[in-house]
């Protein structure tokens, strides 16, 4: 049999074959696959199929013969990523909002690349995300790579940061004074990426939202912050925040019906102290950064979670709530 054009090449096509049009479900006979290398310019005979096929098992392709009536049919059965794995990934991509349209396609076309044909149409997934808007602003990929980057190396970094006017336009925050911070931790919360880092100039703790990030510099001066960082504790900073605005960190008391219990535990963790007041109330102490965000948290429990203290934070709630009721009242 006269060699093909691309018979150099004959392993590698084999392989993609193997990848691209073959699974668990779907194998190819010895003359579908013969076939299927001549349209790449390969030949390939029986013997020296087998030969090739032992190749590829040795080099970690889970190729397996199966009898489908009078043929035997060969597939590649195993993977490095399970269909149900991929699923997941894609699910993710496409409910996640700060990933653009654009490049949720582009990511789930890449996806895609590491199955057959056949298990490629099963990605092609629509998951209610209830009205979720996509982002618009494809940047963001760069800004977090660019923000890995800093925290990798230890850099101090420089951005101008944005928000929104009533004409929906982006406008810079401090008529576009440059954020000179020391990065430590990405974060993720309620469908954005945020950057929490040390502000030397306020000399304390600070978060930013990436997507309002821009021109973000990494800078060859070592990042500040490290004696704050030392016993830094993200998760419990994040838990502290309410829709990631700050306040002042304290120790609330609240109260509740027991069956709300299970609201404070997903949103404060499992660690803290619950005490039975009696067989349908109990008392729970959280630490909470205290902005208007918490007092509507708690406003929007209808009264099954109640403020106990201090008593600062109790008279802003009674506050809160007075102001709510005058804003609704009639007339």
């Amino acid at each position: 049999m006269a060699k093909g054009v691309n018979q150099k090449q004959k392993m590698l096509y084999l392989a993609k074959i193997f990848l691209e049009e073959t699974d668990e479900e779907h194998g190819l006979t010895l003359a579908e696959i013969s076939e299927k290398l001549g349209a790449y310019g390969v030949t390939g005979d029986r013997k020296t199929l087998y030969q090739d096929f032992e190749e590829l098992r040795r080099f970690g392709l889970d190729i397996l013969a199966s009898k489908e009536g009078t043929a035997t049919s060969y597939r590649l059965v195993s993977r490095t990523f399970e269909l149900p794995e991929l699923k997941l990934l894609v699910d993710s991509v496409q409910s996640s909002k700060f990933i653009t349209e654009k490049k949720s396609d582009a990511l789930i076309h890449k996806l895609e690349s590491l199955v057959s044909v056949y298990e490629a149409g099963q990605l092609q997934r629509q998951v209610l995300t209830a009205g979720r808007v996509k982002s618009m602003n494809e940047s963001i990929y760069y800004s977090v790579d660019t923000l890995h980057a800093a925290i990798h190396q230890g850099r101090q970094i420089r951005f101008q940061y944005v928000q929104w006017n009533v004409k929906k336009e982006p406008e810079f925050r401090h008529d576009g004074a440059l954020y000179d911070i020391g990065p430590w931790y990405l974060w993720w919360d309620q469908e954005y990426y945020y950057l929490i880092g040390y502000d030397g100039q306020a000399g304390g703790i600070r978060h930013y939202r990436v997507d309002k990030m821009r021109n973000i510099e990494i800078t060859d001066r070592p990042r500040r912050g490290s004696r704050a960082m030392k016993n830094f504790d993200p998760a419990a900073y994040t838990r502290s925040l309410f829709g990631m605005y700050s306040g002042t960190i304290l120790h609330v008391t609240l109260e509740g019906a027991n069956e709300m219990v299970g609201v404070l535990l997903d949103r404060f963790g499992m660690d803290i102290p619950i005490t039975p007041l009696n067989a349908y109330r109990f008392r729970a102490v959280v630490e909470v950064a205290v902005s208007p965000q918490f007092y509507g948290w708690v406003a929007s429990l209808g009264g099954d979670i109640v403020v106990r203290g201090p008593s600062p934070v109790v008279r802003e709630m009674q506050e809160f709530s007075k102001r709510l009721a005058r804003q609704y009242a009639e007339g």
